[in-house]
């Protein structure tokens, strides 16, 4: 990731103490959308925000990764009008009372051209792993990398990451197709995941890693 002068040193402190290696790409890779429905994209809604550009270049990746043909996954968290299985999580955001299935807030933004084959992971807490067997179905498909995009790069793009490496994927998250409410958490959970968990690398590179695997 690039990093800006203030962290230089932060960083420099991390690699001598065996921080931030690298995990790279391998072989068989997905792709997963985090939570890029309206509830976060439309800065109209309550928990909205301008996410105009890491959707932009999670457009992209979709692109090169359907040309690749590889595992698309979008995901989006949704209860049902009795908020069932919201509790404890909704007391410290009252906001996602918001987020009901069939609502216009928990459908993915339009501008993904989500396709009909393409799997929408709908789920109730923050990390898409947790409780819906997503592990086991890249697993059987022979996924080995997961390259993440979405939000918020703080809450469930980081408890995803920290997931997908429990569970021995390599994981890529690319910083400029995720994005947060505020400059402050995207930036420390960027640094920490590229320091921790995953690598944390620009869509160019992963538009070519992809666009390699077409030959």
């Amino acid at each position: 990731m690039e990093i800006p002068p203030e962290l230089s040193d932060t960083l420099a402190f991390y690699r001598s103490r065996g921080y931030a290696g690298r995990v790279g790409f391998g072989a068989r890779p997905a792709v997963l959308v985090v939570d890029f429905c309206n509830a976060f994209t439309d800065p109209s809604q309550p928990q909205g925000m301008d996410l105009s550009g890491p959707v932009a270049a999670t457009v992209r990746l979709l692109e090169a990764g359907r040309g690749a043909g590889v595992p698309v996954v979008f995901s989006s968290i949704a209860y049902g009008p009795a908020l069932e299985g919201a509790d404890p999580w909704i007391c410290k955001i009252p906001s996602n009372a918001g987020l009901v299935v069939g609502t216009h807030a928990v459908e993915l933004d339009a501008r993904l051209g989500r396709r009909a084959a393409e799997r929408v992971l709908v789920r109730r807490q923050a990390s898409c792993f947790f409780g819906t067997g997503l592990a086991d179905d890249l697993r059987t498909q022979g996924v080995d990398t997961i390259i993440v995009t979405g939000a918020t790069t703080s809450g469930c793009v980081r408890a995803t990451v920290v997931d997908a490496c429990a569970y021995g994927f390599r994981t890529v998250v690319v910083e400029d197709a995720v994005g947060d409410r505020a400059a402050l958490p995207h930036l420390v959970n960027l640094f920490d995941m590229d320091a921790k968990y995953a690598d944390v690398v620009g869509s160019a590179e992963v538009v070519a890693y992809l666009t390699d695997l077409t030959g």
